[in-house]
């Protein structure tokens, strides 16, 4: 008799990024639908914005697509390929937004974005990655702990006197370096909300990078070494709630050390928040209230780090049997846990302001191409990105950009400056202490 099709040998499977080999299913299975490339015609008025990936909108060879990157990886997995300067820019030429990740999501439930974060580690692994660019950075954070390699002495030089910061607190605030060296403004913002909300908060006696970069380009021993010296440090202080203004921040604390760590999310001891979860919180509760007109017309950005990839994380390891059903269930992250009410909530509760939506939004918003070590490595991606995105801002004529990460402003606010463009750029949290009654 015909051997039965549901009788098919069980596999072992896992979620662990350190092994490429983990993931040759998914990139095998990969039919090339283009749905980690459009957004799917439901969500969208129009042709005119219709792409979700920066890497293949602004390279249209199919390489730089995830479709193209799972045949890369599958060669690589096999031993059929070898590491080329050529190999590396196509592997590295991308912002890991998790657009394709969702995108596939909706139709196959194949784990991309896992899968090049574990292209990327195994590149490391071989000693062809990381790119020059990154592996500056991770000297930065080795001799100054932070990616500029600024002095670390001058970390806490963004609090003024007019800050409230508590000897102990349950509640920490983790600045991270952009918000500590670059955007002073962005630190400042954020610690007045918290005092204004009546929210007492702490920082860290000595805050290290987070090691976003260090993790997204596949340096992990680095990045799991700061992961467990900076959960120790939080601990240690009796932290019951990390507060961070950074997206890159956030997802880190939130997704990526548990993933290197292999525990949940909810296993961290404390618990990882961004200021919109705070603010909107405060804000219903009457503790913080945006009393003070703010006229214009602005726009908001979904940053990656607080939308589609800051879903929790949660270990899974199991069989995967006919036709890739796998067993024990598995929970798949569409990014449906980013803040998409909480910011919403914010900006329209500001009094005099107009706010506008783009038409990619949520998780189907496209990257602002800055973050995950591709400003530094391929900065002429990183700008193409936001001439792309800031093309859809003024499509629906705001005056102003506002966005939830240091790294998405830094970027449209320096691409706007080389266009000569009179579109303003903000982070949320300069716009809700611009109304708040302080």
């Amino acid at each position: 008799m015909p051997k039965d099709r549901y009788d098919t040998p069980k596999k072992k499977a896992s979620l662990d990024v350190t092994n490429l080999d983990n993931f040759v299913y998914d990139m095998s299975r990969c039919i090339k639908c283009k749905g980690c490339y459009w957004v799917e015609h439901t969500y969208m008025p129009g042709i005119k914005f219709s792409t979700r990936c920066p890497s293949n909108t602004w390279n249209d060879f199919d390489a730089y697509g995830a479709f193209g990157k799972m045949r890369i990886g599958t060669a690589i997995a096999e031993g059929k390929m070898e590491w080329t300067d050529k190999l590396l820019e196509i592997i590295y030429a991308d912002p890991l937004c998790g657009a394709c990740d969702v995108g596939c999501k909706r139709n196959l439930d194949l784990e991309i974005e896992l899968t090049l974060e574990a292209l990327r580690i195994k590149a490391v692994k071989d000693g062809a990655g990381p790119m020059p660019a990154h592996k500056k950075i991770a000297k930065n954070i080795a001799s100054k702990h932070n990616q500029f390699g600024s002095p670390h002495e001058i970390r806490k030089k963004w609090v003024t006197k007019d800050i409230k910061v508590a000897a102990k607190a349950d509640v920490l605030y983790f600045a991270g370096c952009s918000a500590s060296y670059v955007n002073p403004d962005i630190a400042r913002a954020t610690a007045k909300i918290l005092n204004a909300s009546g929210m007492p908060f702490t920082l860290m006696a000595d805050e290290w990078c987070c090691g976003n970069t260090l993790y997204s380009v596949g340096m992990i021993d680095g990045a799991k070494q700061l992961a467990k010296r900076n959960i120790e440090a939080v601990k240690k202080a009796g932290i019951k709630t990390v507060v961070t203004s950074c997206a890159e921040c956030y997802r880190m604390w939130k997704v990526d050390y548990p993933k290197m760590l292999n525990i949940a999310t909810s296993d961290l001891g404390f618990k990882v928040v961004h200021l919109i979860e705070v603010a909107d919180e405060a804000i219903k509760k009457g503790s913080l209230k945006l009393t003070k007109p703010v006229d214009i017309r602005f726009t908001y950005h979904d940053s990656c780090g607080v939308s589609r990839l800051c879903d929790p994380w949660t270990p899974w390891k199991g069989e995967r049997g006919w036709m890739g059903t796998v067993s024990p269930e598995l929970k798949r992250r569409r990014g449906k846990s980013g803040l998409y009410a909480e910011s919403r909530n914010i900006l329209n509760a500001i009094p005099g302001a107009k706010f506008v939506e783009m038409p990619r939004k949520q998780e189907n918003a496209f990257c602002c191409g800055a973050g995950r070590g591709t400003k530094e490595a391929f900065p002429e991606l990183a700008s193409f990105s936001a001439k792309h995105r800031l093309e859809e801002v003024k499509e629906v004529s705001a005056d102003v950009l506002v966005s939830a990460c240091p790294w998405c402003k830094n970027n449209f606010a320096q691409t706007v400056k080389e266009d000569g463009d009179n579109v303003k750029v903000m982070d949320i949290s300069e716009l809700i202490l611009a109304s708040a009654e302080i």
